[in-house]
């Protein structure tokens, strides 16, 4: 387990003073995650506030194994004990560049630590790491504002957290009139959820919903990998309308908090309800079991997905994806609001989905 860096003095993250942090800084180093030290990544992010289920040491796995991307997780040590971790992976693509990413595919990442010594030792390893592979640009993807003199977008993603009550009903009742129809309509209509052991049912689902708005899709290996990592704490939900699977959604489960994170619908389902029905029982489940956060995810302003979450009564958090730029010259557009997507999007769109099931993976795994 060798060094990759040992922080001298280093400029302030926070508000702590210079003099505090050359103190914070004696005896700190910077290393390479490796299995042996997995366990202790893992106890590290379960017990820090600024650290989310992306930060999991398991997400490596998934990346290397679902998508062969190179990772560097990077951790900051101090008398044997973990005061930092930094999830980092490499994508490089002809389409959409190359790029050092904390956490690919995931909405959260970036830094957490315990001290603005062992978070300003993370940052600038990052940086360092990022000149010397030339990527084109390093993005750090944080719930608050880290490195403030650096670019960033903290105007185009937002995201969705809202307490989940110990009392369904009012849970219910906190959900907008409207809202909360469109779930008694679900309710009428006689759906039910069902816990599924694989990705089957869920995938078939998921894939011709994304076809359908023009976004490629994941491999099946990617969920099956999800799974296989993260067991209980990746599960597969299920809408049924008289046998008949009408929406699907892969929640993850972090400390006290369900991340209902990637779902889809068919076309019967908007008909019954069926979007509304399935994060109520996502919802419903999770207060029934403990869980008191409710993580609708990342939605760009002015999408579809943005009203839906708001009209559950979530307001919309700002999230702060800063970029140190190597030879990129501005911030990267890769995403579907970029104006020179459009035509590739709408083409998606007629694809029939068994065809979009082959091509989606190859151009999806890039885009990170």
């Amino acid at each position: 387990m060798n060094a990759i860096q040992t922080a001298a003095a280093v400029p302030a993250v926070g508000a702590d003073s210079a003099a505090d942090l050359e103190r914070g800084a004696a005896g700190l180093s910077v290393r390479t995650l490796t299995a042996e030290r997995a366990a202790a990544w893992d106890a590290f992010v379960a017990d820090s506030p600024q650290a989310t289920f992306f930060h999991r040491a398991g997400w490596r796995e998934v990346l290397e194994r679902a998508f062969g991307h190179p990772t560097h997780y990077l951790y900051t040590e101090r008398d044997g004990r973990i005061t930092g971790v930094l999830p980092l992976g490499h994508l490089r693509s002809r389409l959409f560049g190359n790029a050092l990413i904390s956490v690919p595919f995931c909405v959260y990442g970036g830094v957490a630590a315990s001290d603005d010594a062992s978070a300003r030792a993370l940052a600038d390893a990052a940086r360092g790491l990022a000149e010397d592979l030339g990527v084109d640009y390093l993005e750090l993807r944080h719930r608050a504002p880290l490195n403030p003199d650096w670019p960033t977008k903290s105007d185009l993603y937002v995201t969705f957290r809202k307490p989940i009550d110990p009392d369904p009903e009012k849970n219910m009742l906190a959900i907008p009139r409207k809202q909360r129809a469109m779930v008694r309509k679900g309710i009428k209509h006689d759906l039910q959820g069902e816990i599924d052991p694989g990705v089957e049912r869920f995938f078939n689902i998921y894939s011709d919903s994304v076809r359908r708005l023009g976004t490629p899709v994941f491999a099946r290996r990617y969920f099956e990998t999800l799974q296989a990592v993260f067991a209980e704490d990746c599960e597969v939900l299920t809408v049924t309308r008289e046998g008949r699977p009408l929406s699907s959604v892969l929640n993850f489960y972090f400390r006290d908090e369900v991340l209902p994170y990637y779902g889809g619908g068919t076309e019967e389902a908007r008909a019954v309800a069926g979007y509304d029905f399935l994060y109520w029982e996502v919802m419903r489940r999770a207060c029934e079991r403990g869980y008191r956060t409710f993580d609708y995810g990342r939605s760009k302003r002015g999408t579809g997905s943005f009203s839906f979450k708001k009209n559950w009564g979530f307001e919309p958090e700002p999230l702060y994806y800063e970029y140190h730029l190597v030879r990129a010259k501005s911030i990267p557009e890769i995403n579907p609001l970029n104006p020179k997507y459009r035509l590739f999007i709408e083409g998606w769109k007629r694809l029939p989905t068994p065809v979009a099931n082959v091509l989606g993976p190859w151009i999806s795994r890039a885009l990170g």
